[in-house]
């Protein structure tokens, strides 16, 4: 294995291990506050953390490669207010994808296909995490409005319906979308309320 790419994935098994320490941290500041979903979701994402790591570890031990593990930095960000806390995560997710990409970037400029087919699987987890740090902020915002998403979601359907009829409420939560030119009759059968 080249000497540049091996660096780097010991260097990021140090990154995700301080991943899984700022995490903790995260979840600590939630339990204070008493918002233990909160917390249970970070305690959550430490452990995939220290999994990754592992994955790395694992990975430089089966290819032959020397770990050095080094020192894990205390985590050093300033946590007052829950808002705080999801950017900082939302944040450190967007620099763990910059440094697993230059792994991949190192990875490919010597032709170390292995270490590329390894490193995918990283590329797609860190864009589900980056969407579910994103996810996390967004649901915050909601509350903090007083809306809830299911809600605003719902008259983000409803502005965007044309032609829609209300049911007789004998299937309520359902919606069909038909193709323009349609008649419901042509897909479902004619029913007729009990009342009748």
């Amino acid at each position: 294995m080249d000497k540049t790419v091996s660096a780097l994935l010991n260097e990021q098994i140090n990154k995700e291990f301080y991943s899984a320490y700022l995490y903790l941290d995260f979840a600590n500041f939630f339990e204070a506050k008493g918002l233990n979903g909160f917390a249970n979701w970070y305690e959550i994402q430490a452990k995939e953390e220290s999994d990754h790591a592992m994955l790395m570890y694992r990975y430089l031990q089966n290819n032959g490669e020397k770990v050095t593990l080094e020192a894990i930095a205390k985590p050093d960000k300033v946590l007052a207010k829950t808002e705080d806390v999801l950017a900082a995560g939302l944040e450190h997710e967007r620099y763990v994808t910059s440094l697993i990409h230059a792994i991949y970037a190192a990875a490919k400029d010597v032709d170390d296909f292995r270490t590329i087919q390894f490193l995918d699987w990283f590329v797609k987890e860190q864009g589900e995490e980056e969407k579910n740090a994103q996810a996390l902020i967004t649901k915050f915002n909601y509350e903090e409005r007083g809306m809830s998403k299911r809600a605003a979601e719902i008259n983000r359907i409803v502005q965007g319906c044309t032609g829609v009829r209300r049911s007789t409420g004998q299937h309520p939560g359902g919606i069909v979308v038909l193709p323009v030119g349609e008649d419901i009759n042509s897909f479902t059968p004619v029913q007729h309320p009990a009342n009748d």
